[in-house]
């Protein structure tokens, strides 16, 4: 049976509740129904939240487009953008939070960095992660997006960012749109390439890790020798 909102006794009306008890009393969806305030033909806003929550995983939904969140009866592109942007904003305190000491310890650290955003997108992108001497961030920069291939990475692209920010070493990171962080024979070849690019520069590649959906792989805490050769 559709309910309308303020047919609803006040105790269970989200902003209500919110006041009464706090947000972290809240459910996922009362809180995405405050953000969008109103609901559709014969659905109300509760109902409409509960509807996007059950069509869309909450993972994937941090990551939805515009365009996606638009195919749900009942958002229209305002509604579709405030999502969008609730959970952009989401991720950047995240980004924030977790990186607040500015300096990548292991290869949790950079998941924790670049996990969220990169986890679910639909591409290939190369990022690379420039470190001082205290592997301190310098700068983290998106050096090419597509499938990798030893023929259209080259090292130089890499290593002319890491001469001009006087980057003692570089950190690579890199998404699979599949899910499945491991590795590729191409994935092993462009590290083995990038690695001994670093020697001959005096440039030392710590990792290459690679993220998949809520995982990650290190290639050097899973070949060594790569590293250590």
């Amino acid at each position: 049976m559709y309910l309308k909102l303020k047919e609803l006794p006040s105790s269970e009306l989200p902003r209500e509740r919110l006041v009464a008890l706090g947000p972290s009393a809240l459910s996922n969806s009362e809180l995405l129904a405050i953000l969008l305030r109103t609901g559709a033909k014969n659905l109300n806003v509760i109902d409409l939240s509960n509807k996007i929550l059950s069509d869309f995983d909450f993972e994937y939904l941090s990551n939805i487009t515009v365009e996606q969140m638009e195919t749900v009866h009942g958002m229209g592109p305002a509604k579709a953008c405030q999502v969008v942007a609730c959970f952009e904003l989401g991720k950047r305190f995240s980004r924030y939070k977790k990186n607040s000491t500015n300096k990548i310890e292991n290869s949790q650290d950079v998941y924790k960095l670049l996990g969220l955003e990169y986890g679910y997108k639909k591409k290939e992108h190369l990022i690379v992660i420039f470190l001082n001497k205290r592997n301190k961030i310098i700068k983290k920069e998106n050096i090419f997006v597509g499938t990798l291939d030893t023929t259209l990475i080259h090292p130089r692209e890499i290593f002319k960012s890491a001469i001009n920010y006087s980057s003692s070493s570089i950190i690579l990171v890199h998404n699979h749109p599949s899910g499945n962080p491991s590795p590729s024979p191409e994935d092993i070849e462009i590290t083995k390439q990038i690695i001994q690019s670093g020697k001959i520069l005096d440039i030392n590649v710590l990792d290459h890790v690679i993220i998949g959906h809520n995982d990650y792989y290190s290639i050097r805490e899973n070949n060594k020798e790569l590293f250590d050769n």
